[in-house]
């Protein structure tokens, strides 16, 4: 039912600019509001792309970064990408996101007491663009959000183009950011569930999706001079009181989505033998707050289960695996929607550090870095935590290696992160799966979904040649 109204409201939204007028007359309520207020979209935006997002991160996510393995609707885990199930399409969830934000930003420019969300709009943009492009690739972008003067057969456009051109990722965070400082009039940002209105926090924001997005490009674009700049500036987020994050409750309707579904549809997942195995041998307290000892268990024993099994061939007793903890159902109040973090920006900074992108103290920023991760999900720090395995110097490893493992950890359902950075870094090494769908190999980058083939068939025809027919083994552009 979701991808029937989304295929919609989409078609109605973007081709209106070319139905007739008395199309236009008879479809149109006189009772009904002229315009949404930007206070009530901007924070529909937030919530609606956070909590869709924190849903998909748990769901199918963490089957392609290895956190979890499903032990039943699993298609999905086997790496049938093009076969989503209880989730694993979130094309619907950036484009609506984005087509809605379009809207705010185009009132900020025509509309001089809205002036004032120009700067979060752009910004908004970048990311959710970001995160589209890094999933899919190539997409439509520059014709694909602009309502009822866009298009629904929008054109594809290339990742490098999304990054790099005027109007772009990159593009848009510096316009952002001179929107906000230009900005002297006296009206506030209403609706800012991520930092009150704040407009300083959004600068900061700002300033780490462009340290994060560089390091994402540092392969393809020298970006040494701009990751310099901005960490000798000091302007981005420092400390978990500035996380771009909302909060979720325990009670409906804000409460996380899987604390409101049914017992078995929380229970399909469980704590995948990778993810073990790397939190074991670090010996990180912080698989009691992510997982639940085994039901079978004599002691405090966790039990994962290797990813992708054959739920048609395999019988797998749910007692003999951990699910997920308490915070994901029972106390939802501990758990963030999250946007970007300080521990994401520490470790990134500690990447570029390692790498010689930037001159700091690498080490410094990734033991920041983990300290912040272990206060952010609400577990103690061990003593010996970074002088043992998890040291930044451990033997067997490299700095990058631990850095982006300890990302990795840390961005559990945080839509497809740890995927994502897996298929920029090569960390942590995961696991060939029990039963692939895709001849044993890890997959690159999301699939174009059903619909476009249907509904934007000759662009999509063009995208999907120059994907070897939408394979999800072509790397995107800065994985090339």
């Amino acid at each position: 039912m979701k991808r029937y109204i989304y295929i919609i409201g989409l078609i109605s939204l973007l081709f209106s600019s070319s139905c007739t007028k008395d199309f236009e007359d008879i479809n149109t309520n006189p009772n009904a509001p002229v315009a949404v207020q930007p206070s009530l979209l901007l924070r529909q935006v937030i919530y609606n792309f956070g909590e869709e997002m924190s849903y998909e991160g748990f769901v199918a996510g963490d089957l392609l970064s290895q956190h979890r393995t499903a032990i039943d609707f699993n298609l999905f885990d086997r790496h049938a990408l093009k076969s989503p199930q209880l989730g694993g399409n979130p094309w619907p969830v950036f484009y609506t996101n984005l087509r809605d934000n379009e809207i705010i930003l185009n009132q900020s420019r025509t509309t001089e007491t809205f002036r004032v969300y120009e700067g979060p709009a752009l910004i908004l943009k970048a990311y959710m663009a970001a995160g589209l492009t890094d999933l899919f690739g190539d997409v439509p972008y520059f014709e694909a959000f602009n309502g009822v003067t866009g298009t629904v057969t929008a054109a594809y456009d290339t990742q490098e183009q999304i990054y790099m051109a005027d109007g772009g990722i990159l593009d848009n965070l510096d316009k952002g950011i001179a929107a906000i400082n230009a900005y002297d009039d006296a009206i506030s940002l209403e609706g800012d569930i991520l930092f009150n209105g704040d407009l300083q926090a959004w600068i900061r924001f700002a300033n780490s999706l462009k340290i994060k997005h560089l390091l994402r490009i540092a392969d393809k674009i020298d970006v040494s001079s701009q990751l310099q700049a901005l960490y000798d500036s000091g302007i981005y987020i420092t400390t978990n009181s500035q996380n771009a994050i909302f909060n979720f409750t325990n009670t409906r309707p804000n409460s996380f989505r899987l604390a409101q579904l049914r017992i078995g549809d929380f229970n399909n997942f469980v704590l995948s033998e990778t993810m073990e195995d790397i939190m074991t041998h670090l010996n990180d307290s912080r698989i009691d707050e992510f997982f639940r000892p085994f039901a079978n268990s004599t002691t405090k024993e966790y039990n994962g289960l290797l990813n992708g099994i054959d739920a048609s061939q395999t019988s797998i007793a749910l007692s003999n695996y951990s699910v997920a903890g308490t915070a994901f159902r029972e106390d939802t109040s501990t758990l963030d929607a999250n946007f970007i973090t300080t521990w994401e920006v520490k470790f990134a900074l500690a990447e570029a550090a390692a790498r010689n992108l930037i001159t700091a103290d690498a080490q410094n920023l990734y033991e920041t870095g983990v300290i912040q991760a272990f206060e952010y999900w609400n577990t103690t720090l061990p003593s010996d935590y970074l002088s043992g395995p998890a040291a930044y110097n451990a033997s067997g490893t490299t700095p990058v290696q631990q850095i982006v493992t300890q990302k990795w950890i840390a961005n559990i359902i945080n839509g497809y992160e740890g995927w994502v950075e897996y298929k920029r870094t090569g960390f942590p090494e995961l696991r060939t799966i029990s039963a692939s769908l895709n001849d044993n190999l890890i997959p690159l980058r999301m699939p174009y979904p059903a619909d476009e083939e249907a509904l934007n068939a000759e662009n999509y025809n063009s995208a999907a040649a120059s994907t070897n027919n939408n394979s999800i083994n072509v790397p995107v552009w800065w994985d090339e």
